[in-house]
């Protein structure tokens, strides 16, 4: 499988993950293995990064619960997310417990109280606890914070939306982060029920077979993946089948100009019926 950097520091890296948001917010054995299954499927599909956040309910330990035996197997992203310095560090000594003492990718979430926690987050990283350092948003208003993060110099990764609906990051983000060498992570690859609550007739993906593409998840996927500038895409999934259908639009070849503007026009066409 190709691969790219993950940022300057860090690994080689698979580009599709494993979101965590709702599908590993379970309780109880039946429900905790069969999350389980679905990260089976994953590492043994090839990949590597999977996230979690504290915002996730039980996620963050489920998941830990899920690499029991095998952390070593997987790049492990999660987040602050906490108005005060020592709740922050309350999550954070939590998390560390759940991923056997070391979390690859810390971020914070939403760029709530960011100096705090990346004070915090910069602590860990010296004593070696925390091999990279990011931070996440969902929204456009914030783009001035997270550009100005990015230029400081204090962050390896970003994590933000981007899917052919949600394009804001297009114009100033996506090429700061690469000018600094940033990690990128896609949150909602596959977007919301606009986007992918009414996929177009197949007959309409017919031009991207040669891309390896049959189906309308992949071609949200393989589109954002397809952005040089991008190196993680996370896609949640409760159902093996569909993580297994997520991997294989991680496997190049990726589509050209041509096939990127048919699936935007599509994705737009879709939503504009809804």
């Amino acid at each position: 499988m190709e691969s790219r950097q993950f940022g300057r520091l860090g690994p080689r890296l698979p580009v599709i993950g494993l979101g965590t948001w709702r599908t590993f917010d379970v309780r109880g054995p039946a429900a905790e293995v069969a999350c389980r299954v679905v990260l089976d499927v994953a590492l043994d599909g090839g990949l590597q990064v999977v996230d979690s956040s504290p915002m996730y309910g039980e996620a963050e330990r489920v998941l830990g619960l899920a690499l029991a035996g095998r952390r070593d197997r997987a790049f492990v992203a999660t987040k602050v997310w906490a108005s005060s310095a020592i709740e922050g560090r309350r999550q954070i000594d939590r998390a560390l417990t759940f991923y056997s003492g070391r979390v690859d990718l810390y971020q914070v979430h939403n760029l709530v109280n960011t100096d705090a926690h990346l004070a915090t987050l910069e602590a860990l990283r010296q004593k070696g606890k925390i091999r990279l350092i990011g931070a996440t948003h969902y929204a456009r208003s914030a783009q001035a914070d997270l550009a100005r993060l990015i230029r400081s110099g204090r962050i390896q990764a970003i994590q933000v939306p981007y899917n052919p609906l949600e394009r804001w990051v297009e114009h100033e983000i996506l090429p700061l982060a690469a000018e600094a060498g940033l990690g990128v992570l896609v949150m909602r690859p596959v977007g919301q029920v606009e986007l992918v609550g009414k996929p177009p007739p197949s007959a309409e993906l017919g031009p991207l077979d040669r891309f390896g593409v049959w189906t309308w998840a992949q071609a949200l996927l393989k589109w954002v993946l397809s952005d040089p500038r991008v190196q993680v895409a996370i896609p949640a999934t409760a159902k093996p089948d569909h993580m297994r259908e997520n991997l294989r639009a991680g496997e190049p070849p990726w589509f050209d100009d041509e096939a990127r503007e048919l699936v935007a026009a599509l994705a737009v066409h879709q939503a504009r019926q809804r």
